[in-house]
């Protein structure tokens, strides 16, 4: 019987030190998030456009290959939006050089 008691305040002590840096830091679960810094929302910003570039660039590419854009079509467009993707991956790299 002495040996089921102690086996009981054993486990509850367990479950008691495990769950402490839950308990502590439950407070914190209902603070407001920092949102992005303008730096960070201007970084978002040129990464989305990169992203959009690139979408753009590679259905530029199939609609070429599949005979949907002519050639002239296709070398009035691709410049631009390669231009647009290369600006975009440079100021990226300018901000993970300052880094």
């Amino acid at each position: 019987m002495t040996s089921l008691v102690l086996g009981a305040i054993l486990a509850a002590g367990a479950v008691l030190l495990t769950a402490m840096p839950f308990i502590q830091h439950a407070d914190n679960l209902n603070a407001p998030l920092d949102g992005p810094t303008p730096e960070q929302e201007r970084r978002i910003a040129v990464i989305e456009e990169r992203d959009r570039a690139l979408s753009a660039l590679k259905e530029l590419e199939f609609d070429h290959r599949t005979g949907k854009i002519d050639d002239t079509d296709y070398r009035t467009l691709v410049g631009p939006l390669r231009r647009t993707a290369a600006d975009a991956l440079r100021i990226i790299d300018e901000g993970a050089a300052k880094e």
